[in-house]
């Protein structure tokens, strides 16, 4: 067995990706899209969302002592472990898009996963991975259920509801990938 087998065994990856491809089969079950084809923003987020939040309990592994103590760099393993968390999250909704529902544009499925991403790495950084999921969950469900905010704060708090082209979401999400990917690159889940 190589590296990468033990390492998705122990980030219990085959179980992530069962579960991010049960999300994928019922959303192109159950959910019709936007039927006038405009973008459908907070399907699309809660989606991608969803699909990050089933990957947080990969951020860990199952002794914190032993993977500070490792003698590999774990900085680049981790980095791209939270790249592939965002990028199959968004993958899986764009290659449900192409064969069902149109949910929203791959810039919004790109940004959202992105950010959301950012968010899980971040959680997982400053309270593990046994709450990491709550930086995603809690800016979810903010945008979702605050009613919406006018001007450039609107738009970059309510990020994963603005459609595409939207700068302040758009530079929001990369800000909270590139913290919550340094930030867990660099001093890994917190215990």
């Amino acid at each position: 067995m190589n590296w990468l087998v033990l390492y998705a065994r122990s980030r219990q990856v085959p179980l992530s990706a069962a579960v991010v491809a049960t999300v994928a089969l019922s959303v192109w079950a159950l959910v019709d899209g936007a039927p006038d084809g405009s973008d459908d923003l907070g399907t699309t987020a809660f989606v991608l969302a969803a699909n990050v939040l089933a990957a947080i309990v990969g951020l860990g592994g199952q002794d914190a002592v032993l993977d500070r103590t490792a003698a590999i760099r774990w900085a680049p393993r981790r980095a791209a472990h939270v790249l592939l968390i965002g990028a199959a999250a968004g993958a899986v909704l764009l290659a449900v898009q192409a064969a069902g529902p149109h949910l929203a544009g791959a810039s919004v499925v790109v940004r959202d996963s992105a950010g959301l991403a950012g968010l899980a790495a971040l959680g997982a950084a400053c309270w593990g991975t046994t709450y990491g999921w709550t930086l995603p969950t809690g800016w979810l469900a903010f945008t979702l259920l605050v009613p919406p905010i006018g001007g450039t704060p609107g738009r970059v708090a309510m990020w994963l509801n603005q459609p595409a082209g939207t700068t302040a979401s758009t530079a929001t999400a990369s800000a909270l990938f590139l913290v919550g990917t340094t930030l867990y690159a660099f001093a890994g889940p917190r215990r």
